[in-house]
């Protein structure tokens, strides 16, 4: 098999199969819509799976040391009391909040730094047109240029425009009944380095998460059913959330304030991303084009950084393309599928319509913080299945010789 591959998207997923592709020898070539490389979004962690990869990268103490400083959850009133917390070094680095707790700018730059010097990075194209033959997959791309590879992996995001182009219809999504908005705002004396929780009535929640750049890092959310808010444009989307939460109290009259001003707002209905088949000819999904879990699930990093190293490992050691992608579905199908079985019940738990729903919300949060459970409720919180058996793939980079 040749080894020219094209990889769409320089996130997590795509810097991850390009670092690793790279050092086993394949040349590659990756292309991402946006002008530069984008820095900047919310939290994210890395656990288990995610993490020994991470280790055998060399990236694991980088990324612990540029952590967001996150040192647990707590959920509060609206006038800032806490009625519950879970401090991550009380819990072993379970819970809501994970030892390994970064931005996804800064674990994509990681990424994307140790990728550079084994692949050619494309800002600002986009895939137009995917002729997959025999001999190939011969890629037009919106910037006129015209060439051809032995595979393209598709590691955009979860709205994939090339998932669309060579699987249409072929994404069903479960939509999550929540509406959400990540962006950040100017931090102030009194934010800590607790990711602060507060529930107001009507489904709606309102979040301040630390980070390591001297801002803070807020959400809003509304559980609720689509209403095609994710299609709207920027000013609409915000005028609505001004509307929705202009009497919900705590700091939301300082989160709607920051987040006219801020430069990287991300609004999103959220919904899981679920393929009967992952690849077609040459042609090959990854991350949450392949598999959205939401952040609902919370590990789509780690999902995103395991899959990419599996698809990569399978490439190097089958002859045949479609031996390895066979393969490399095999391997991350049961993780992905544990992964995605989020009751459609949850967002509405943690988001109650009711000051009472709300006040059993905290009673059952309270209960989960006492000493004797929280280290049992700490592993509901981290969840997430075991993923693949890594002792099948190298632990370092080898290349075919």
């Amino acid at each position: 098999m040749s080894r020219r591959v094209l990889i769409s998207g320089a996130s997590v997923a795509g810097n991850t199969a390009a670092w690793w592709l790279g050092r086993l020898g394949w040349d590659v070539t990756v292309v991402e819509r946006a002008p530069a490389f984008r820095d900047g979004g919310q939290n994210v962690d890395v656990r288990g799976v995610g993490r020994e990869v991470l280790r055998r990268m060399g990236l694991e103490q980088a990324a612990l040391d540029q952590g967001t400083g996150e040192q647990g959850t707590a959920w509060v009133e609206a006038d800032g009391k806490v009625v519950a917390e879970f401090i991550t070094a009380e819990m072993g680095g379970d819970g809501p909040t994970a030892e390994m707790e970064i931005l996804r700018g800064d674990l994509a730059r990681l990424l994307y730094d140790g990728a550079r010097p084994h692949a050619r990075f494309r800002f600002g194209d986009t895939i137009a047109r995917i002729d997959d033959g025999a001999g190939g997959a011969v890629v037009a791309f919106s910037g006129g240029a015209t060439e051809r590879f032995d595979l393209v992996i598709v590691a955009e995001g979860v709205g994939s425009r090339t998932r669309e182009m060579v699987f249409p219809g072929g994404n069903d999504p479960r939509w999550m009944d929540l509406t959400i908005a990540y962006f950040t705002i100017p931090r102030t004396a009194d934010d800590d380095r607790m990711w602060r929780w507060y529930n107001a009535t009507q489904g709606r929640s309102v979040s301040l998460r630390p980070d390591a750049h001297g801002t803070t890092r807020a959400n809003l959310s509304i559980q609720q059913r689509p209403n095609g808010a994710h299609e709207w444009d920027t000013d609409r989307q915000k005028a609505y959330l001004h509307q929705r939460f202009a009497d919900a109290g705590w700091q939301a009259e300082r989160v709607l304030a920051g987040m006219d001003g801020t430069a990287d707002f991300y609004f999103d209905v959220l919904r899981q991303v679920r393929m009967k088949r992952w690849s077609k000819g040459r042609v090959v999904l990854t991350g949450d084009a392949a598999w959205c879990a939401t952040p609902l699930a919370g590990i789509g990093t780690t999902l995103a950084v395991t899959g990419a190293y599996v698809l990569a490992a399978e490439l190097q050691r089958a002859d045949d393309l479609t031996l390895a992608l066979d393969a490399y579905e095999a391997a991350m199908r049961p993780m992905v599928e544990k992964g995605q079985g989020i009751p459609k019940i949850a967002p509405r738990m943690m988001n109650p319509h009711s000051c009472f729903g709300i006040r059993l919300l905290h009673r059952a949060l309270r209960f989960a913080s006492r000493p004797s459970v929280r280290q049992t409720a700490g592993k509901l919180f981290a969840g997430g299945p075991k993923g693949p058996d890594l002792s099948n793939y190298p632990d370092r980079p080898v290349p075919a010789g």
